[in-house]
C-alpha cells in the first residue's frame, strides 16, 4: 500500500498525538491512584479518632444496658419458672394423674361386683415417671419461650443506629 507524504505526515502527525494522550492518561491515573491511597489513608486514621470512639459509646449507652435489663429479667423469669412454676405444674399433673388412677381401680371394682373399696400399698417406684418426664417438657418449652424473648428484644436493636443527621457532604459546605 502506498501512501503519498501527505498522508504519511498526517498519520504521524495522529500517531504522535495518540501516544501524548496516552501518556497524559498515564499521568492521570497514576495521580489518581496517590489521591485515592491518602483518602483511604484518612479514612482509616477517621475511623479510628471518630467513628471507633462512638460506635463503643453508643453501645455502653443504649445496647449494653438493654442486654444487662434483658439477663435480669430473664434471670428471674427462669427463677420465678423454676421456683413456682415448675412445682405447681408438677403437682397439678401428678393429681391428674392420681384422679385418674383412681378412677380406674374404681371402674375394675365395679366390673368386678367388689363394693368395699381394698386397701391399696403404695409401692415407691423407682426411677422417674410420666409426670417428671412431662415437668422437664414444660420447663424445657418455658426456656424456650424465654430465649425467643430475649432474642426478639435483641432484634429490635437494629433502630438504635440510625444516624440523627444527615452527614455534610463536602461540595455543600
Amino acid at each position: 500500500m502506498s501512501l503519498t507524504k501527505k498522508r504519511k505526515k498526517e498519520l504521524d502527525q495522529l500517531r504522535s498525538a495518540a501516544e501524548q494522550l496516552w501518556e497524559e492518561q498515564q499521568d492521570l491515573l497514576a495521580r489518581a491512584n496517590a489521591v485515592a491511597k491518602e483518602a483511604s489513608r484518612q479514612v482509616g486514621h477517621l475511623n479510628r479518632e471518630e467513628v471507633a470512639p462512638r460506635v463503643r459509646d453508643s453501645y455502653h449507652q443504649y445496647v449494653r444496658p438493654g442486654m444487662e435489663a434483658t439477663s435480669r429479667l430473664a434471670g428471674s423469669a427462669k427463677e420465678r419458672l423454676v421456683r413456682d412454676g415448675i412445682p405447681a405444674m408438677g403437682s397439678a399433673i401428678g393429681t391428674a394423674m392420681s384422679m385418674a388412677d383412681y378412677a380406674r381401680d374404681a371402674r375394675a371394682r365395679s366390673y368386678s361386683g367388689e363394693r368395699s373399696p381394698r386397701k391399696v400399698v403404695v409401692e415407691e417406684k423407682s426411677g422417674h415417671g410420666a409426670g417428671s418426664a412431662i415437668a422437664v417438657i414444660l420447663g424445657v418449652i418455658a426456656a424456650v419461650g424465654v430465649l425467643y424473648a430475649v432474642w426478639q428484644t435483641f432484634r429490635a436493636d437494629d433502630e438504635l443506629w440510625v444516624a440523627d443527621e444527615e452527614p455534610a457532604s463536602p461540595a455543600s459546605e
